[in-house]
């Protein structure tokens, strides 16, 4: 019953969260990356991309958003000794970051294919069907084919996309992935992917 509150609380914010909401959680996704970035070259490439977006935004239209994403408690204040307020993503606001992040990756294609399948299994369990759902949606949208109702595949590394929605649903043991080097359909999942 809790999670189910929760996974519906989730969609009651998502649906509250527009585009430019959305754009500043990334971008202060951008703001943590920068401060966990080692590398300075790295820094100033999130930053000129940063940039970039901000000026798309009008600042009415940013205090706005700011202001509607704090009511939602994905950002805290913090009042500085200086006098001025910095705007953190909380927990929840992280995740939703992340989540939204999830929604733009693509799986690069190369140039050759390895002749290789990648299997994805999920056994997540009822409890956690906002996970599992969300799961099958990031699946679907990095063009991942259906096999079963917990089953997809896709011809192409993908082992860092998996890895990193695994850790943004937190299902760590619910989820395996497979390479293997021939499947009974293939002739008909080569047509799907163009591979022929």
């Amino acid at each position: 019953m809790i999670s189910m509150n929760i996974a519906r609380k989730q969609t009651r914010i998502q649906r509250k969260i527009g585009p430019r909401q959305q754009k500043i959680l990334l971008l202060l996704l951008g703001g943590l990356a920068l401060g966990c970035s080692g590398s300075s070259r790295t820094s100033w490439k999130i930053i000129g991309a940063m940039r970039k977006e901000w000026e798309n935004i009008s600042r009415q239209n940013a205090e706005r958003a700011i202001n509607k994403l704090y009511e939602s408690k994905l950002l805290v204040k913090k009042e500085n000794t200086d006098g001025t307020t910095t705007l953190l993503l909380s927990e929840e606001g992280k995740k939703y970051a992340l989540t939204y992040r999830a929604k733009d990756m693509k799986i690069a294609k190369p140039k050759e294919w390895d002749k290789k399948w990648r299997v994805v299994l999920f056994d997540i369990p009822e409890d956690e069907r906002g996970a599992r759902d969300a799961f099958r949606i990031h699946l679907t949208h990095m063009g991942f084919y259906g096999l079963q109702k917990s089953a997809a595949i896709y011809p192409f590394d993908c082992k860092n996309a998996i890895d990193f929605l695994v850790e943004l649903h937190n299902i760590r043991s619910s989820v395996r992935f497979l390479i293997v080097d021939s499947v009974d359909n293939e002739a008909h999942l080569k047509k799907i992917f163009r591979l022929l």
